[in-house]
């Protein structure tokens, strides 16, 4: 089903970190890291505060990393899902849940509507389509076994090596 469903709210608090998002989006290690460097998907629970920190990944920022190792399993550019995660970045989580995004393997499309698919289609080209809403009940089901963390929003950086200890004594005073 490309449209409908409508799907449940999400905890602001609960995040995964980096291992657990690999594991649910189907990445390695060393992709999460790049995107998280590079600004394509940064973790917006809690980031990388420097040495011993961990980030701390949404289940939205999840969804999304799931939706860019998909287009670039079909041959999209990293260039041209830039751009439109850039462009999913604007959207809530509600309307994420309602997109189909498209591609002709050169380019991204939106599609809100059967009626925009069918366009699509027609323009003779042949194309592909992600149903976010089905990535997303895929990202669901995925990390119901998986462990979560929850943010502690009203304390100081995670410390959990000597270095990073010394840095925040540093740092405090």
């Amino acid at each position: 089903m490309l449209f409908g469903d409508t799907l449940p709210d999400l905890d602001q608090d609960t995040g995964y970190r980096g291992p657990t998002a690999c594991r649910a989006a189907g990445i390695t290690y060393r992709q999460l890291d790049y995107w998280a460097r590079t600004g394509l998907v940064e973790p917006s629970i809690r980031g990388a505060k420097g040495s011993g920190s961990q980030r701390l990944y949404s289940f939205r920022d999840i969804l999304v990393l799931k939706v860019v190792k998909r287009l670039l399993d079909t041959g999209v550019s990293l260039q041209q899902i830039r751009t439109a995660i850039t462009h999913l970045h604007e959207r809530g989580v509600e309307d994420l849940a309602q997109i189909t995004l498209m591609s002709d393997g050169a380019s991204v499309y939106e599609c809100t509507s059967a009626d925009e698919v069918i366009d699509l289609v027609q323009g003779g080209q042949g194309v592909f389509g992600i149903a976010v809403g089905r990535v997303w009940r895929e990202v669901e089901g995925d990390l119901a076994k998986l462990p979560t963390e929850r943010a502690h929003h009203d304390e100081g950086p995670d410390v959990e090596d000597e270095l990073a200890r010394r840095r925040a004594a540093r740092n405090a005073g």
